[in-house]
């Protein structure tokens, strides 16, 4: 659209200089009107987070109003969810999906533009319970109590994993202890498709509590479930990417939904929802490394344990860092003898995959510290790895 503009206007200031050349009366009506901007029209399919769903669909009616003869349709379910339906061939002009791993899924098959994504906003976890409260929850440790009917989101959706993510950031804290974790789960009755479904279950009283998004527990307005804040040193703040489509069937369409979505208008109704928006600052402020998956010693690093390591030095991209080599991290975390790959992954959402053995080939791979307290991967030998900045999580696959 704004390239259209530049030609319109380009060919137009042409068109001036030629009319003042030879003196003739500026004309009464565009030289070129082709190269006026398209009216919008048509319709396009969003495929959407489920906790997405009330943002959303005031975003696309209020779009639909702003601009008569579209129709957005709204296809909301887990991410996981999505991804798969887009890459058998379902019809999607955007995706908007609750975390960057389902975004790089579709990414990978070519479904959509890597540089096409964007962040659009955030959103962090929260406990929830029936208003009468059977399970009597009344600090977090209550959720390993012996007999608590405990419902989760599957961990192949985003909400679903990062509560497990919290679990292994509280069982690496003396206040709750190495078993707290396994001892939380061993009380889950079910694992739900989405986050939706968890929040139904509380509501309706069918379990003792629940983790969902902050913004799912907003929605809930007729008093019939409490909440239970988790701190942000143990939460995380999820990030939700949009992109369009590599095959949109309307593509200027699909992009202006887009650019609905980042304008004001559309920000400003996401924070009505709960959610954080692109413009703010994640609420934590304590970095924390989170290094989870196929090994046999999760870890979470934090500067302060970080320098308790024997700590190396390394010269990259005309910088000098200090951290912890890779090398001694794997004697640390023990992969497991399947395991073949990191995923580093940032707070932007940017990630990054690289087989272990080029990691243990490359003597000069660390975990750096910034000089703001986040963490860096410096991986010279890995083109697509040299540096993560803000890094959040590694998982070992």
């Amino acid at each position: 659209m704004k390239l259209l503009h530049r030609i319109g206007f380009f060919g137009l200031s042409l068109g001036l200089l030629a009319c003042g050349a030879t003196n003739a009366p500026a004309p009464t009506t565009p030289a070129n009107p082709t190269n006026a901007a398209p009216n919008l029209s048509g319709e396009i399919n969003v495929f959407a987070a489920a906790s997405l769903t009330g943002a959303f669909t005031q975003i696309g009616n209020d779009f639909q109003t702003t601009h008569p003869g579209t129709k957005i349709n709204f296809n909301f379910a887990g991410s996981d969810q999505l991804a798969t339906q887009m890459i058998q061939g379902a019809p999607a002009d955007v995706f908007a999906s609750a975390n960057s791993q389902q975004m790089q899924v579709v990414v990978d098959a070519g479904v959509i533009n890597d540089a096409a994504r964007q962040p659009f906003a955030r959103n962090r976890l929260i406990v929830i319970y029936p208003q009468d409260n059977p399970g009597q929850i009344q600090r977090l440790q209550d959720l390993a109590k012996p007999n608590l009917k405990l419902v989760l989101a599957s961990a192949s959706v985003p909400v679903g994993n990062y509560a497990l993510d919290f679990l292994a950031k509280a069982s690496a804290l003396p206040e709750y202890g190495t078993s707290y974790s396994p001892t939380v789960l061993l009380n889950v009755v079910s694992y739900e498709a989405n986050v939706k479904a968890v929040l139904s279950k509380i509501s309706l009283g069918e379990a003792d509590a629940g983790i969902v998004y902050s913004t799912d527990a907003a929605s809930i307005s007729d008093g019939s479930i409490g909440t239970l804040t988790i701190p942000d040193e143990l939460n995380t703040i999820a990030t939700y990417p949009i992109a369009t489509t590599q095959n949109s069937a309307n593509p200027s369409l699909a992009q202006a939904f887009i650019d609905q979505v980042l304008a004001t208008e559309g920000q400003q109704i996401l924070l009505r929802y709960g959610f954080i928006t692109v413009s703010d600052a994640p609420a934590s402020t304590t970095n924390q490394l989170l290094i989870e998956g196929n090994l046999t010693t999760p870890l979470t690093l934090t500067a302060d344990l970080l320098k308790t390591y024997e700590l190396q030095q390394v010269e990259f991209a005309d910088e000098r860092f200090r951290g912890l080599g890779i090398g001694q991290l794997l004697i640390q975390i023990q992969p497991k003898a399947d395991a073949k790959t990191f995923t580093f992954i940032g707070s932007d959402g940017n990630q990054s995959v690289v087989p272990i053995a080029d990691l243990t080939a490359d003597p000069r791979a660390i975990i750096a510290l910034d000089s703001d307290g986040s963490f860096t991967s410096i991986v010279p030998s890995a083109t697509n790895a040299n540096q993560i900045k803000k890094l959040v999580k590694i998982t070992v696959e």
